[in-house]
């Protein structure tokens, strides 16, 4: 199962960085490139464990949906979601947070797996796992702006 980490330095408390990082307004805000939306479960606000949100954007050029559901939560330290039906096989995204002088530490492990057996790992070798890295890079990057403008 592939493994993407990003380590995100940001200058802004830990509280603001988890509530960010767990709002789903500010989600659909950083991902606008793709269209991204909640369309069912947790659609506005901050998600919070046992909650689940369906997501509806275009990747690739095709309309997709995916639902996670928060399966682990300490705030504000980390939370956990895991992908409940969507394009992959499955999904985990562990979203860490340490904070030392007023910066925080964002840590992401989005750990994945591709439908289609051979073929699914052929992809995840070509572009998936880099494309999915510009998505979480971008929405990092994202955050980080937003975190330290508060």
């Amino acid at each position: 199962m592939p493994l993407i980490e990003i380590k995100t330095l940001i200058n802004a408390d830990i509280k603001t960085c988890f509530d960010l990082a767990r709002n789903i307004d500010f989600h659909k805000e950083s991902l606008q490139n793709s269209n991204e939306k909640a369309i069912a479960g947790k659609t506005s606000g901050l998600i919070e464990l046992g909650e689940w949100v369906t997501w509806e954007a275009k990747h690739f050029g095709i309309t997709q949906r995916l639902t996670s559901k928060i399966t682990e939560f300490e705030n504000p330290n980390y939370f956990i979601d895991e992908m409940v039906s969507g394009a992959f096989k499955s999904f985990k995204h562990e979203h860490l947070f340490q904070e030392s002088n007023n910066q925080t530490l964002m840590i992401d492990k989005f750990h994945f797996e591709s439908p289609f057996g051979i073929f699914g790992r052929f992809i995840n070798f070509i572009f998936l796992k880099k494309y999915m890295t510009n998505l979480l890079e971008t929405r990092n990057s994202f955050l980080k702006k937003k975190a330290e403008s508060l």
